[in-house]
């Protein structure tokens, strides 16, 4: 009988998704294969410290606050990692998928699910996400990025520069962060003001949207699921209609409502273009292993399709989106699982293959 693998399953962490990533890490350890791997539980709490055995499992159940762990339970991350032959980091947000952690595991030498430095820090980034996007060619909404500094420095010069470039309602968003927090949506200068502050509150870089549809009407919201290393493949195209005016953090995870329709209603020549401007988005941003790609559509006229974003490790419970995508296009929810820690080692095994030195 082969030998199982020994992986391990990181989630928690120190973002504002440490809770979304609990929910995801649950469903994970649930439903993972048992015959094919041996799994190993490790949590990292809000204070940053990591946790294994009993003090991880706690964590996941949501008793797992700082004070209450104990300094003694805490180890250190070469600790943890240690005879793993590969990590699934079940991570959401800042110092989970923005190249920190990933870094780490390069340092480490070891073996881990999803992109690398370079692709988890650009996924991150929308502004350098767009960049990348537009040398790519891949239609996009105007946006203006404005630093924080500039609009703590000169408010009105600020305001003054977005309203030069875009029309309202305006999206405004943290650069650096996801599942929708910081976000608001702008209809005048007054609401932008506030968005601005509050945005700002998130991150260094703040960047500012065209709403597509304008005042009358909002943007049909779709989303794809890529899976693969060099040789990406997309799920069939899944809508979501928000049940608030946009799909934000509570849509997403506290209020019902929103409802998604998968494979959603298009065209066979709109639903081909979406998947092929997902892989491309995968491509242009160096991602590995698995993204969702999202995009906005006009909901009248020329219906015209723009990339929104990436996420380079999505909502992942049993009935997140992405999982749902890969169900309804013939990959269960525990053989994605098994798939995306063989695509983890078959990275791993191709990167090692690298000289990084003469000698």
């Amino acid at each position: 009988m082969a030998k199982k693998l020994r992986v391990g399953i990181l989630f928690g962490g120190r973002s504002g998704e440490h809770e979304v990533s609990l929910l995801s890490a649950a469903s994970v350890l649930k439903a993972i294969d048992r015959r094919k791997f041996d799994v190993a539980s490790i949590g990292i709490n809000k204070a940053g410290h990591w946790l294994t055995s009993e003090a991880a499992q706690t964590l996941l159940k949501g008793a797992g606050a700082p004070e209450a762990q104990g300094e003694a339970e805490a180890v250190q991350s070469n600790v943890a990692l240690g005879g793993l032959d590969v990590v699934f980091p079940v991570l959401h947000g800042t110092f989970g998928e923005d190249g920190t952690i990933q870094g780490l595991f390069e340092l480490a030498g070891i073996a881990y699910v999803g992109s690398g430095v370079l692709g988890s820090s650009a996924g991150m980034d929308k502004d350098v996400m767009k960049r990348l996007f537009a040398q790519a060619k891949l239609p996009q909404v105007p946006y203006v990025t404005l630093l924080r500094a500039e609009w703590e420095r000169s408010p009105r010069k600020a305001i003054a520069q977005v309203e030069a470039a875009l029309k309202y309602p305006v999206f405004v968003k943290p650069a650096n962060l996801g599942s929708s927090v910081g976000i608001s949506k702008a209809h005048d200068r007054k609401e932008l003001t506030a968005a601005l502050r509050l945005a700002a509150k998130y991150d260094r870089k703040l960047v500012v949207e065209l709403g597509v549809g304008g005042k009358k009407a909002k943007a049909r919201e779709f989303e794809v699921g890529v899976l693969g290393n060099d040789v990406p493949k997309a799920s069939v195209v899944g809508e979501i209609v928000p049940g608030k005016e946009f799909y934000d953090y509570e849509a997403k995870y506290l209020s019902e409502g929103s409802v998604p329709v998968i494979p959603a209603r298009l065209s066979k020549a709109e639903s081909t273009q979406i998947r092929e401007m997902a892989v491309a988005a995968f491509r242009a941003c160096d991602l590995s292993g698995l993204s969702r790609v999202d995009f906005l559509m006009e909901p009248e006229g020329k219906r015209r399709i723009y990339i929104n974003e990436v996420n380079t490790m999505p909502g992942f419970t049993q009935i997140s989106m992405y999982p749902k995508l890969w169900e309804a296009t013939g990959v269960s929810y525990k053989d994605l699982i098994t798939r995306l820690i063989e695509l983890a080692l078959e990275r791993h095994a191709e990167k090692s293959r690298t000289i990084y030195s003469r000698d």
